[in-house]
């Protein structure tokens, strides 16, 4: 379980691939201070297993399955990722509840800047705008967000300086992808919802405040 709080910019020191697994080396500093083999990191929003560490970076492994619903298998060494430990029990919890399984990729269409902020359009398959709200909560590349505005097959989001100096946002160009996961507290009330035999409507979630 992960906050959606980038911790740390690491960079991609060394791949390797051989038959279907593919091996990063991702340098870094401050996520090293209490790492375990066997922790689990959120890699650009994608939950992976650390299977070595040194003084200077660890390594994690991305087997085709994870691969087919995330763009690891085009990281390049040097690219720059988001990485975020999972969320420990005794800390303050910033964002919002984030399992770093990636549900699809999205696509930056456009991007508009201004010295004091800069708001990205990202086109987004359908399955994920249904399980949108305007002004909820998303994740894209392992970075909490709100939803700054939807719409019929993409949405936006509004990045603060503070988001953009501390997380790989601030350098997504037109045309890149990125990882994209919906709310699991919106999955859950879709479940039930679509079970038959639920007396749970939506006339119901309103007057429970949802």
């Amino acid at each position: 379980m992960f906050t959606g709080i980038v911790e740390e910019i690491g960079t991609v020191k060394n791949i390797r691939t051989q038959q279907s697994v593919r091996t990063l080396d991702i340098a870094c500093h401050k996520i090293l201070e209490d790492m375990q083999i066997g922790d689990s990191i959120s890699v650009n929003g994608a939950c992976l297993t650390v299977v070595n560490f040194q003084d200077t970076y660890f390594t994690v492994q991305v087997i085709k399955g994870t691969e087919d619903k995330t763009y690891l298998s085009q990281i390049k060494q040097h690219d720059e990722v988001n990485l975020e430990r999972a969320m420990a029990g005794n800390g303050r919890f910033g964002g919002h509840f984030v399992l770093g399984h990636v549900d699809q990729k999205g696509v930056v269409s456009h991007i508009n800047e201004t010295p004091n902020s800069r708001i990205v359009t990202i086109k987004a398959p359908d399955t994920i705008i249904k399980q949108m709200v305007k002004q909820g909560s998303i994740t894209v590349d392992g970075v909490s967000l709100t939803v700054f505005d939807l719409h019929s097959n993409s949405f936006d989001i509004h990045l603060i300086p503070e988001t953009r100096r501390s997380t790989i946002l601030s350098s997504k160009k037109i045309g890149d992808n990125v990882h994209l996961e919906t709310d699991v507290l919106f999955k859950y009330v879709e479940t039930i919802l679509n079970r038959n035999n639920s007396e749970l409507t939506v006339d119901k979630l309103k007057a429970f405040g949802f």
